[in-house]
């Protein structure tokens, strides 16, 4: 008896319980404004789009502008939550912050458990070998080799597929670091990364061998929990607004010397 008037109880609070999640799922704008806060979910690991400065240790970055910006647009103020980058999307289920705005590749396999503004961003996957290597030339050179990379990043799962055997690290200089000391013969990784890296150290002996530009690495967007049609709309419309004022050329030019809105489709 108890049993059946426990079955009874929970059929009866499942229909709430969903209605509930779906009204918090629709009012994530709504509680950032009242909050007048949007939380910000990025590395701070990751140059030229989300580090610290080394003069002053604030956090700066081409992502890091793009969502202040973003949060000036929606009326509020940008709080950020840094955090290691496999663990960085999950944070979203959890309620860590209201977004993530590092970088994260607009992929199908995102696509179905989370949400994207539009692309504000495009680039592509680099191979990056050492000066010395003569024996990388394609990313299917990397059979049997040892690549240095987020495991869970697209970066990542291209080096998988391409037969390496990925060496779990942190982020892009962790990758770097096992590269020039010799320990990985390549790295997967952002070629604007890439571009920046070598602009700060341009002694540095390591070079791209090869590039991957589909669609799985090209475009990055703001990623956001599931049925937040308020919110994208919101910051897509946000979006327009940097693009149109040159706020957007204006961040672009600061960290990659031109405007890169062309770029984005």
């Amino acid at each position: 008896m108890k049993k059946k008037l426990s079955a009874l109880l929970l059929a009866s609070l499942l229909p709430l319980l969903g209605a509930t999640q779906a009204a918090q799922a629709a009012d994530d704008l709504a509680l950032i404004q009242k909050a007048g806060v949007l939380r910000i979910g990025t590395e701070g690991t990751y140059a030229p789009f989300s580090f610290h400065d080394p003069k002053n240790n604030q956090l700066i970055g081409f992502d890091v502008d793009i969502g202040r910006a973003i949060a000036k647009q929606l009326g509020v103020k940008a709080e950020f939550v840094e955090g290691k980058w496999d663990g960085l999307i999950a944070g979203l289920d959890v309620n860590r912050y209201d977004v993530v705005i590092n970088q994260v590749g607009i992929s199908a396999e995102r696509q179905a458990k989370f949400d994207f503004s539009k692309p504000y961003i495009a680039s592509a996957a680099a191979l990056i070998v050492r000066d010395d290597n003569t024996t990388i030339h394609t990313f299917a050179d990397l059979k049997g080799k040892r690549s240095a990379n987020t495991i869970t990043s697209n970066f990542g799962k291209l080096a998988q597929r391409s037969g390496a055997e990925v060496v779990p690290v942190q982020g892009f200089n962790d990758a770097i670091a096992l590269l020039t000391s010799g320990r990985v013969e390549a790295t997967v990784n952002d070629q604007l990364s890439f571009l920046d890296f070598k602009k700060q150290q341009p002694k540095a002996k390591v070079k791209v061998v090869a590039t991957d530009n589909s669609a799985e690495f090209g475009q990055s967007g703001v990623l956001m929990r599931k049925n937040q049609s308020d919110l994208k709309a919101a910051i897509d419309k946000a979006l327009d607004a940097l693009r149109d004022d040159g706020t957007y050329k204006q961040i672009s030019e600061r960290y990659f010397g031109e405007d890169l809105s062309s770029n984005v489709k």
